[in-house]
């Protein structure tokens, strides 16, 4: 499951509106660079390899004002260059970048996914509208000609042979020649909403998941036949099919179907257990190859892959499991006959995977033995020591074997903006776009910020980063400002982030303290890196609002600093850290002067009834502990004045809930301040929005805590 929205959660949202801000005091320093400055380096996502073997070309994706374009580097320079043109901050994002078979071509999607209304987004508000399509440019750039466009859609796959492409039109597989020598077609006729595309390894078959609400099923399409065969179909959720390298049988996972399953709002430390089937690919039957305990690691979760299972030399299945309270890797042979392997032991989560082109060893990204940061690893899938691939006191992530000993990945550090490298065996790595990032990029004059460790008020120990001002003379007082992140299953790092949207935030964070300010980001409870337990925690969000004791403890941690004015400290937050600014402001105005709330849940019991069936007494006993836990419920202890930032086709947090905010705020004489950003979406896709809504926050924020 890609990063690039990876899990449907909540994503925090800053933002903070125009306006220069009003002068510094004399004793504060002055302002080092500015908003734009500092989001002006290009950020990569997307890396990916060629399929062959030795010298793989890379390819990847650079945001660039807004500006979103393929890059592509190929051995033996590696030096990357821009093989599309798209010019302008539109809004329009580019993603699921894949090489054809022979690596000389790359497909792509362009513009991001419909809402329920079928609306593609666009945030520019462009009279001509905008669409979401697959599309495909040759690898050498402007000489092999213009991307051509195969058609609406997403969810693409490229067949083995590379003679087709597949992806998803409006919840139906479609289908085209790679060489367009004919109009793109429907593949087949099937119920439901067709997702998760797999090509068989001799390109014959298509292996699909199709979602039927309340189930799902592994279907295969055999075009020669053309017949569609359900694989072992059962009233459960069935998803991630996995070809063996035969193209004889296909893995896949069985999530059982059940109300606590379907929950979103309740921790989920256990439950029915999950489970990993092997299916005939002809016949469609199958057999159990694992079964998750019960207990603790009872339900799935994720790692960041673009399979949740991969085949492995020796047919061994890897897979992610959180058996002891972790997200790790295991092994267990595909033909049965042996108990699962735990590949990656620790008290560390396993985050971004990929399996080596031979089979016979995985790499992956993890905060192993630094649990505030992320470092790529190497581990063979027969079991044995995980080797460390990087380390140091920066970041690194997304690593993707590029044939023969070669990895890329993408390495950040507190100061050093995020970018894309690669190195061969135990060799020096090599930039792959030297000189991308512009002169005025501020790098020399960011903070390195430092990681602490406060008490919440009922004694969990969380852990933040904290920015310090440059110049802060002994015995001076600064206003400070607390972040919380969105999701809010994240963690923040004590450097640039791996989500463009965290790499924003880290960017606003390192301004404000440029402008004065002392930052404290905190990784509350509910997000990840510190194992199941901290991230299901206890009455968290709609079952009691459990990190409200984060938010206060951190207002308390920032008081008792020397360096901090205890009546000048404000909040931030998006989405869920909107959520938590809210409750800040609601709960403890005493302790919190202002705050800003970028597309925040404000009442948990509206969500609820969108999720729970409302005739259960049950559930009427829910949606009552949701209203206690939202910001509403307390809208009448609520003094502090706020900033509300808002897309109003935000497709993760409905604009309603500001709506409803605002009038109740309005009634009880709160000063609210607005900023709306119309047709935008919740993880604001026009990089000058970020930046509006960040000066606007800066200038709201300098008013109410530089009086």
């Amino acid at each position: 499951m890609k990063r690039m929205f990876r899990r449907t959660s909540l994503a925090l949202v800053f933002f903070l509106a125009a306006g220069l801000g009003r002068p510094l005091a004399a004793a504060e320093a002055p302002r080092a660079f500015t908003l734009e400055q500092v989001l002006s380096a290009p950020f990569p996502t997307d890396l990916v390899a060629a399929p062959s073997a030795v010298g793989s070309p890379v390819a990847w994706v650079f945001d660039t004002r807004g500006a979103r374009n393929v890059w592509v580097a190929a051995s033996p320079e590696y030096r990357g260059h821009a093989v599309t043109s798209y010019p302008d901050d539109d809004g329009q994002e580019i993603g699921e970048v894949a090489f054809t078979p022979d690596g000389r071509s790359v497909a792509y999607v362009r513009g991001g996914p419909p809402n329920r209304a079928s609306e593609i987004p666009n945030p520019r508000s462009d009279p001509a509208g905008a669409t979401q399509a697959v599309y495909i440019v040759s690898a050498s750039g402007g000489a092999g000609g213009a991307p051509r466009r195969v058609g609406d859609g997403a969810g693409l796959a490229i067949s083995p042979r590379g003679d087709r492409i597949a992806w998803v039109q409006k919840d139906k597989v479609w289908w085209a020649p790679l060489d367009g020598s004919s109009a793109a077609a429907q593949a087949f006729q099937a119920r439901g909403n067709c997702r998760n595309l797999r090509w068989s390894p001799d390109g014959s078959r298509l292996a699909f998941v199709s979602r039927r609400g309340d189930h799902a099923f592994i279907g295969v399409f055999d075009p020669a036949g053309k017949a569609v065969r359900y694989l072992d179909p059962s009233v459960d959720q069935d998803a991630e099919p996995v070809w063996s390298p035969d193209g004889k049988r296909i893995a896949f996972i069985r999530i059982p179907s059940s109300p606590s399953a379907r929950e979103i709002l309740r921790p989920h430390r256990e439950g029915p257990p999950w489970s990993i089937l092997l299916a005939d690919a002809t016949t469609g039957k199958s057999r159990p190859v694992f079964r998750a305990d019960a207990g603790r690691g009872s339900v799935f979760r994720e790692i960041v892959s673009k399979d949740q299972l991969l085949w492995a030399d020796g047919g061994r299945i890897v897979f992610p499991w959180e058996k002891d309270g972790w997200t790790h890797l295991y092994a267990v042979p595909a033909d049965g006959g042996g108990a699962p392997v735990l590949l990656t032991p620790g008290a560390f989560e396993v985050e971004d995977v990929s399996l080596a082109p031979d089979g016979k060893s995985i790499l992956y990204n993890s905060n192993q033995d630094d649990i505030e940061r992320r470092h790529v690893w190497r581990v063979p899938v027969g079991g044995g020591k995980p080797m460390a691939v990087t380390s140091g006191d920066g970041s690194e992530w997304s690593p993707v074997p590029a044939g023969n000993d070669a990895i890329a990945y993408i390495r950040a550090g507190a100061r050093k903006h995020p970018f894309p490298v690669i190195r061969s065996g135990a060799g020096a790595e090599h930039e792959l776009a030297p000189g991308s990032v512009p002169a005025e990029f501020p790098e020399a004059s960011l903070v390195v910020p430092e990681t602490i460790v406060f008490s919440a008020t009922d004694g969990m120990p969380i852990h933040a980063q904290l920015f310090r001002p440059a110049g802060l003379a002994a015995g001076e007082r600064r206003p400070a400002v607390v972040f919380f992140h969105g999701g809010s299953q994240r963690q923040m790092l004590p450097g640039w982030h791996y989500m463009y949207y965290y790499r924003n935030a880290y960017g606003m964070n390192q301004y404000l303290a440029s402008r004065g300010f002392v930052v404290l980001s905190v990784n509350y409870r509910s997000g990840i890196g510190y194992g199941m337990e901290f991230r299901e925690a206890v009455d968290y969000g709609a079952r009691g609002a459990s990190e409200y004791r984060d938010v206060a403890g951190a207002g308390l941690y920032l008081r008792g600093r020397p360096d901090v004015d205890p009546a000048r400290i404000g909040l931030w937050g998006g989405s869920y850290g909107g959520y938590l600014t809210a409750m800040g402001l609601a709960r403890a105005s005493d302790l919190f002067a202002a705050g800003v709330d970028l597309h925040g849940v404000h009442n948990w019991s509206d969500w609820f009834r969108v999720v729970e069936d409302e005739d259960d007494r049950d559930r009427a006993d829910a949606r009552r502990l949701a209203y206690q836990s939202s910001p509403i419920a307390d809208v009448k202890t609520w003094k502090s004045p706020v900033l509300l930032i808002h897309g109003d086709d935000d497709r993760n947090v409905p604009f309603s809930q500001t709506v409803d905010l605002v009038e109740a705020l309005r009634a009880q004489g709160v000063t609210v301040e607005q900023l709306i950003f119309p047709d935008e979406i919740h993880d604001f896709l026009m990089q000058a929005h970020w930046v509006e809504a960040y000066r606007r926050g800066d200038e709201f924020l300098e008013k109410y805590l530089k009086k």
